[in-house]
């Protein structure tokens, strides 16, 4: 390799550096190169994993729009399903909310995220997007130095890069998008100015995946004083399903037997019918925490999805406040870049963290309305206390029409 060879290799550019492909970054992506910015997203995996990494699937009516916006949709309106239905099973029986028809609610489109995430994929690289897979951000340098103008000095900021072969890279920008997540570049590398709120809601789930197909054809929450149940389907053949788990014990701790027994008392299939039971696929531990960053904008430097803000999966707002920040977050770049305009710029963090707070707000008070007291002591007064108050709440839900359609709104909105 020749020495300009080399010295182009260690040194690339691009307007707008977008770390993660996940929904927010490649979302952020695409609308950005259908504006003419130019852009590159960085992403630490191979395609391969980007492409199979399952999440939830439920799109928010706000999301389906955005998606339907830009193009974006085929693939949810022609694989997807809509569900519009949720029932709940309780030691009083159980009673099915229509939330698509309450309220200002909707229905919600179920699409496995990593089916979206690859609709998103092909649609950004089919369009010329740039993107390097293999390619780990390390850090965000200088985003603090200007506001992505050229300030002082001409100082601009910069991210640091490992290569597949090692090699370390620097990438200059005008802006940083951090779409990484909790773990990634962007959030190791704020300043101390800014602040990480977090809350442990002190629950944990076993999520599964079973090969088995849906046993209702609605999402059921049950709750029981050994602990909440969950039902998601997810495609024909696969279906999710959640067990409150004690905190600490390890996933392949029981037997499937002993799984689908729990899962059957849980959801009184002896009340309501036998659960659909299959090999399970996949099992994994969910420690219920929240988190929030504020502010989301560090001069350069921008944070959207779960970089911004981690909620607990009791109300899966995380893929739909993704996208919705990405929307916000590519008009705003794109006024900055082609017009000088940076109001956009100037009014992110507030706009969309006003967002993430009432999406946390709702998600907290379900996952106190779902759930035994955490670790199960079922024998304290604190625990007697909370049951009675959960048993309060969900017979307002079951018999109150003002509470039903507070319940579709935030169900089902951002």
């Amino acid at each position: 390799m020749t020495e300009s060879q080399n010295s182009r290799a260690l040194r690339e550019s691009a307007d707008v550096v977008v770390l993660g492909a996940g929904p927010a970054g490649l979302v952020l992506g695409i609308l950005l190169h259908a504006a003419g910015i130019d852009c590159v997203l960085l992403e630490r995996a191979s395609r391969t994993h980007v492409q199979t990494r399952a999440r939830a699937g439920f799109l928010a009516p706000n999301t389906v729009g955005i998606l339907d916006r830009h193009g974006l949709s085929d693939g949810l309106h022609r694989d997807g399903s809509r569900h519009g239905t949720c029932e709940f099973r309780t030691e009083d029986g159980r009673f099915r909310l229509d939330y698509g028809a309450l309220g200002q609610g909707g229905q919600h489109h179920v699409y496995p995220q990593q089916n979206l995430v690859t609709d998103l994929l092909t649609h950004y690289l089919d369009r010329g997007g740039r993107i390097r897979f293999h390619t780990e951000a390390l850090a965000v340098h200088d985003a603090d130095a200007i506001d992505g103008t050229g300030g002082t000095g001409g100082t601009r900021p910069y991210v640091t890069t490992r290569e597949p072969d090692g090699r370390p890279t620097r990438w200059n920008a005008r802006y940083v998008a951090g779409c990484d997540g909790r773990h990634g570049a962007a959030r190791r590398s704020l300043p101390p100015g800014a602040v990480r709120h977090h809350h442990d809601h002190g629950v944990t789930w076993l999520g599964l995946l079973a090969e088995a197909p849906p046993s209702l054809d609605a999402v059921g929450y049950a709750v029981h004083d050994r602990g909440f149940a969950g039902h998601m389907a997810r495609t024909p053949g696969v279906t999710r399903y959640y067990l409150q788990w004690h905190r600490g014990t390890p996933a392949d701790a029981w037997p499937e037997q002993r799984i689908w027994d729990e899962l059957d008392l849980r959801m009184r299939a002896a009340d309501h019918g036998p659960l659909h039971r299959g090999t399970l696929l996949e099992r994994g531990i969910f420690d219920l925490t929240c988190d929030v960053i504020e502010p989301l904008r560090h001069g350069s430097l921008f944070l959207a999805g779960d970089a911004a803000s981690l909620l607990a999966p009791a109300a899966a707002k995380g893929a739909n406040l993704a996208v919705l920040e990405a929307e916000i977050l590519a008009a705003a770049l794109t006024d900055a870049l082609t017009r000088g305009d940076t109001a956009g710029l100037d009014g992110y963090s507030d706009r969309c963290l006003a967002h993430i707070w009432r999406a946390q707000e709702f998600t907290g008070w379900m996952t106190r309305l779902l759930h035994a007291a955490p670790e199960g002591d079922h024998r304290s007064a604190g625990s007697f206390f909370h049951a009675a108050l959960r048993r309060s709440r969900l017979d307002s839900l079951r018999t109150s029409r003002i509470h039903q359609d507070w319940f579709a709104e935030n169900y089902v909105g951002v």
